[in-house]
């Protein structure tokens, strides 16, 4: 099973450069044009923020680019939600987001309730797509009523495993922005993932790749499509440079799963987008971070 695995597209209301001056859309066909030669793609996962503003036009234009790209290689592609999606708009346009080669909604079950929470299937390989959008919050959170239908799909393990695909990691690393907006609830997944039939856990949101473990289960963070974050900055500031990318998910076989991520050959890769210094980015933290736990 080869999955290439998108996030963070991104995208406008229209194809004009977003207010750092960067072409979403252009980072997206880009992407794409680069990845034309592969082979044997069988699905396609986009973690969330396809469109920066929740715009209608913009989810239609993410499930039309991605979609005939998918078509090459007859593949489904599986939609999720990210903090800058609109729940609505993202129902109107990709319904469930478990889309078909044809562009139907090919959702197996689907969560009851306003989440876009959906389970499909490729090749005997089920694929649970989460909803860790909070509207408002940078941060994410899955809930309880979503971890308890989420523990039910996994009570029965699927053929060749599951894959779970959700926008916030539930993984980060000893960096302030990461420690304040990744999901929340990662402990409360980590439970319900725990001794299932899990594969690997799929993930976007810090525009960086990161790889690590829950619950023994393998999680993948893929880089942005739209932008990148570059750690290389002092401790406590963030910068974010120009530059697409994308990952292949390879599963099965002796050593899998494995990863690999492509970067697009953008003329104008690593140019900074944006600099936070070290008292904008406590600015944005105690602005946009969870309250702390009265008790």
């Amino acid at each position: 099973m080869r999955i290439l695995h998108l996030s963070d597209t991104h995208l406008e209301r229209t194809d004009e450069p977003n207010r750092h001056g960067v072409d979403a859309t252009g980072s997206l066909r880009l992407m794409l044009a680069e990845l034309a030669g592969q082979r044997d793609i069988d699905a396609v996962v986009v973690t969330g923020d396809l469109a920066n503003d929740g715009a209608v036009e913009a989810y239609a234009t993410v499930r039309e680019t991605v979609g005939a790209f998918a078509r090459t290689w007859d593949a489904p592609v599986f939609f999720t939600t990210g903090n800058h999606d609109e729940r609505q708009a993202f129902a109107k346009v990709l319904g469930s987001g478990h889309l078909g080669p044809d562009g139907t909604d090919r959702a197996a079950a689907v969560l009851p309730g306003p989440e876009r929470a959906a389970v499909g299937e490729v090749a005997g390989h089920r694929f649970v797509t989460l909803d860790s959008l909070v509207p408002g919050e940078v941060y994410g959170r899955l809930g309880e009523t979503q971890l308890a239908w989420l523990r039910e799909v996994l009570a029965t393990p699927a053929r060749h495993g599951t894959v779970l695909a959700l926008h916030h990691p539930p993984i980060c690393l000893d960096v302030p922005t990461q420690r304040a907006f990744g999901l929340l609830d990662a402990d409360a997944l980590a439970d319900a993932i725990r001794g299932t039939d899990v594969r690997v856990v799929l993930a976007g949101h810090f525009h960086l790749q990161l790889s690590g473990f829950l619950a023994g289960v393998p999680v993948w963070v893929t880089p942005g499509v739209v932008n990148r974050i570059d750690l290389t900055t002092r401790p406590g500031t963030e910068r974010a440079v120009r530059g697409a990318s994308a990952s292949l998910v390879e599963l099965g076989g002796a050593t899998g799963p494995m990863f690999h991520t492509f970067h697009a050959r953008d003329p104008r890769a690593h140019e900074t987008v944006y600099e936070l210094d070290e008292e904008r980015t406590r600015e944005v933290i105690a602005r946009y971070g969870p309250t702390p736990d009265p008790r």
